[in-house]
């Protein structure tokens, strides 16, 4: 039987990169998964109560911010998590356009008896970058998106499909 040729190089690095945007989905999916069976919430909501834990936030816009996400795809799963009594949303004192977020006792409790979230790992993984580095990889990222043909969609929190637009 004729030896087989090994690929070429760049089809190596092609390997390379595809087994590791598959683990990074394997992590977000497990995560997800987790915060399913453990609290009864998905991975983008126990993502965000997660932010709120570390301080409430001024708006809708700040946690938005807070979690790399369009207003209107944070606004989705803040108002279930809402609706399960495990955020607090109010009017600001000063002033009153503007809705401040944060934990109740239930979404405190919640939180305290779960591990930190893939979302929030793939974050403190990129920020660890040196910013050179992470400018590059958002750069052929956007190009690979591009390539793909997927730039038109919204991109919604991890595994929350639908969760508004972007």
């Amino acid at each position: 039987m004729p030896r087989r040729a090994p690929p070429p190089p760049h089809d190596r690095d092609v390997a390379l990169a595809v087994d590791a945007i598959r683990r990074i989905l394997q992590a977000l999916r497990r995560s997800t998964r987790r915060a399913r069976l453990r609290a009864g919430v998905t991975g983008a909501q126990l993502f965000v109560l997660q932010i709120l834990e570390e301080a409430p936030a001024a708006s809708l816009n700040a946690l938005a911010e807070r979690t790399f996400t369009h207003q209107s795809t944070v606004s989705v799963v803040v108002d279930g998590l809402v609706r399960r009594g495990l955020i607090v949303k109010r009017r600001s004192g000063e002033d009153a356009r503007r809705v401040e977020l944060r934990l109740s006792p239930r979404g405190r409790a919640l939180v305290g008896r779960t591990p930190h979230t893939a979302q929030a790992r793939l974050i403190d993984g990129l920020r660890a970058l040196p910013p050179e580095e992470t400018a590059e990889l958002a750069r052929l990222l956007r190009r690979l998106v591009a390539a793909m043909g997927a730039t038109h969609q919204a991109p919604t929190m991890f595994f929350e499909d639908g969760a508004g637009r972007g």
